[in-house]
């Protein structure tokens, strides 16, 4: 009985694994969108050390619109600064953006 669980647990192991790996991959182009918010930040930032990143989400603005949200917690002269880059792009292409940066007070 248990050559038989053994090869059928595997499998069923395997088949699982590949199915949640499968459909993360769709998800995963926020962390393109995260680079270049990344940037944007350093750039307008220079020096300054980013303490704190945070994915906030997707907003759906249009048909093939949407809108990708980061909150970045910059050091600025030894004080905390949230800063919150939000990028709207084309879904489909993703090469049309919009790249606004917004400090929080």
């Amino acid at each position: 009985m248990k050559k038989i669980l053994v090869p059928i647990f595997t499998l069923v192991l395997i088949v699982t694994s590949f199915a949640a790996g499968h459909a993360e991959q769709p998800g995963l182009d926020y962390k393109k969108f995260g680079r270049i918010a990344t940037a944007v930040v350093i750039e307008d930032y220079p020096g300054q050390k980013v303490v704190e990143y945070k994915y906030e989400g997707r907003e759906k603005l249009a048909e093939n619109k949407v809108l990708d949200s980061f909150r970045f917690q910059v050091m600025v002269n030894g004080k905390g600064q949230f800063v919150t880059v939000k990028i709207t792009h084309d879904n489909s292409a993703g090469k049309e953006l919009t790249i606004t940066l917004e400090e929080e007070k």
